[in-house]
This record gives structure tokens, C-alpha cells and sequence, in this order.
């Protein structure tokens, strides 16, 4: 069997791929799919497919986008999921801090340079009306690493998707002030640039499973059973974010790409646009 490498975040939209491993689905297509899970996030992927570390990724939007667009060795493929991804702002529960625009001019901890949780502060600022330029930040690696900033106060607010981080503001560690979404589709597939020119039919054996079980997962009876379960969420909590998300089996287009582009440009998240050719495996 081939070997692939599919590196992810260990959470609740990956769900799909970990049904698909367990039920054997690669394997019957001559695929040994090893699913890495990167707590780190989309900055530490982008880092291990260029080093070729991962041979395909399942990344936010704005950090691949970037990543490639500064020199990164590696391509979009398809679209992953169709909806925003809803950033959660939080602070420390003692924190002083009780509404979004307490926070201008403090620091916001970030999983490294890169990240979603980097991108989506300049995102957040803009919406804000706050200078982007003046959003300082203080990196902290992980959701732990977050946890013990706001904590001892060393940053002031961390933004990561509010259902999984509803665990720490039941347990009241975090606060949530807010709610910002992403203004594109969160997730993109992309791959190592290396992979997918030496081996363009494995990655769409690869794709296909993955489109198979994503495009069936919301009717699975057990869907919100099998998420609460894994990642320790109110089912109820589940149900809400099923309604509110879509995966997608889409091609990603010319006109979409440009669109997101403009946006990262307005948001001072990239200062040049790439070219399709140069971003996406067509």
C-alpha cells in the first residue's frame, strides 16, 4: 500500500476522516493513510509541508493562503469545508476585561507566526476599527499554552473556535467576550508540492474517501454522538454547530481565490496576490 501523510487539527471537523480510518476506507483503496494531529495548528502544518513532513494538510484558509503567496512549497487542492469558522475572543475568567473593546492595545496569544489564531486577531482588529498595525502578540503554541498566558496575565485575549473551547468556559478558565467569524470558507486541503507532482493519483484516491464520508457525515444517525464522544462536548452544544457547518467536496475557483485574496489584503494579512497557477493543483 502507498503511504500518505494527512496532517489535521484534533478536532471536531476532522471527525469524517477518523470514521473513514476506522471503517478501513483508505486501506480498501491501497492507501496507508497515517493522520497526524497537530496541536500546534495551521502554522506548525504549513511548516511540515514544506519540510515534507506531511504530504497533505488540512488548513485554515488565510494561513495556507499566505504561506504560499511568501514562497511556501505547497499548493491548494480543494475546498474542505463551505462555512466561516466561528473564532471564539476570550480572556482569562478573572480577567479585568469585560467587553471586545476593552482589548484594544492589549496583547493577543497566538499558537506561532502564521497561525489562525494570529490572522483572525488582524481580522477581529479591522472589524473593530483598530489600527492592525498595533495588535501585539505573545506566542503561546497551544490551547494549554493559551490557558496558562491568560492565566498569569501575560497575554490578555486568545481567539480559537468557540466550540472547542467551550470545555475551558464551562470550567470557568476562559471568558468569551465575542464571536468573530471568518470571512471566507474555513478549511482548505492542500498538499506538498512534491507529493502531488509524483503522485497524482493516490492524492485523489485520497480525496475521494475523504469527499465520500464528509459528504454523507451529517446523516449519520450517530453524527453528534460520535463528536460529543471523541472531543467531550455537550451533545446539545454538537447539535448547534452541525447546523451551522458544511463540509464541501469543491473545487476551489479562480473567482473565489481572487475574493479571498482581496479580503487578506484589505485586512493587511498579505501585501501581494498570487496568480491560480501559482496557488492551486489544477
Amino acid at each position: 500500500m502507498k503511504k500518505v501523510t494527512l496532517a489535521g487539527v484534533p478536532e471536531h471537523f476532522n471527525t469524517p476522516i477518523l470514521l473513514a480510518l476506522e471503517d478501513g476506507a483508505f486501506a480498501e483503496k491501497g492507501i496507508d493513510l497515517q493522520f497526524i494531529t497537530v496541536k500546534e495548528g495551521t502554522g506548525k502544518m504549513c511548516q511540515m509541508l514544506d519540510a515534507q513532513e506531511a504530504d497533505v494538510s488540512i488548513l485554515l484558509t488565510e494561513g495556507i493562503c499566505k504561506h504560499i503567496i511568501n514562497g511556501g512549497k505547497a499548493k491548494l487542492v480543494q475546498w474542505y469545508t463551505k462555512t466561516p469558522l466561528l473564532w471564539g475572543v476570550h480572556v482569562g475568567y478573572a480577567s479585568k476585561f469585560q467587553k471586545e473593546t476593552d482589548l484594544k492595545g492589549t496583547v493577543a496569544a497566538i499558537s506561532r507566526k502564521g497561525s489562525g489564531s494570529e490572522l483572525m486577531s488582524f481580522v477581529h482588529a479591522a472589524n473593530m476599527g483598530w489600527n492592525t498595525a498595533e495588535v501585539r502578540f505573545e506566542i503561546v503554541h497551544t490551547i494549554d499554552g493559551a490557558v496558562t498566558a491568560l492565566t498569569a496575565g501575560t497575554s490578555d485575549y486568545f481567539m480559537w473556535e468557540q466550540f472547542m473551547t467551550q470545555p475551558l468556559v464551562d470550567q470557568k478558565i476562559f471568558r468569551r467576550l465575542g464571536v468573530c467569524a471568518s470571512p471566507w470558507p474555513c478549511f482548505v486541503i492542500a498538499a506538498n508540492t512534491k507529493f502531488a507532482s509524483e503522485n497524482p493519483t493516490d492524492l485523489q484516491t485520497v480525496l475521494a474517501v475523504i469527499n465520500r464520508y464528509t459528504s454523507s457525515f451529517k446523516n449519520r444517525a450517530t453524527a453528534t454522538a460520535d463528536i460529543a464522544e471523541r472531543f467531550h462536548l455537550e451533545p446539545a452544544q454538537v447539535h448547534d454547530w452541525l447546523q451551522v457547518t458544511e463540509w464541501s467536496q469543491e473545487q476551489i475557483t479562480s473567482e473565489t481565490l481572487n475574493k479571498i485574496q482581496n479580503q487578506l489584503v484589505s485586512f493587511n494579512i498579505i501585501d501581494k496576490k498570487g496568480t491560480f497557477e501559482e496557488m492551486v493543483i489544477s
